[in-house]
């Protein structure tokens, strides 16, 4: 497993964080993750073997948030 903290902008309230932390569980060889709302980062970890990092940023991506 991978553990890795994204800067992600454009989070803003509640919805926000359901939207990533839902999309992105949902993908297949992600463990966990964590929405830090005030600090605007997102924890993941995840099985590389499984699931790109890539394809993690395009979700977050997806969801109308920008991952730096």
């Amino acid at each position: 497993m991978e553990k890795i903290t994204l800067k992600v902008t454009g989070m803003s309230c509640g919805h926000c964080v359901k939207s990533v932390e839902g999309s992105v569980g949902e993908l297949q060889g992600v463990k966990s993750v964590k929405v830090h709302l005030e600090a605007g980062n997102v924890d993941v970890e995840f099985n590389p073997a499984e699931v790109p990092l890539s394809k993690i940023k395009q979700t977050i991506d997806d969801q109308g948030y920008d991952v730096e």
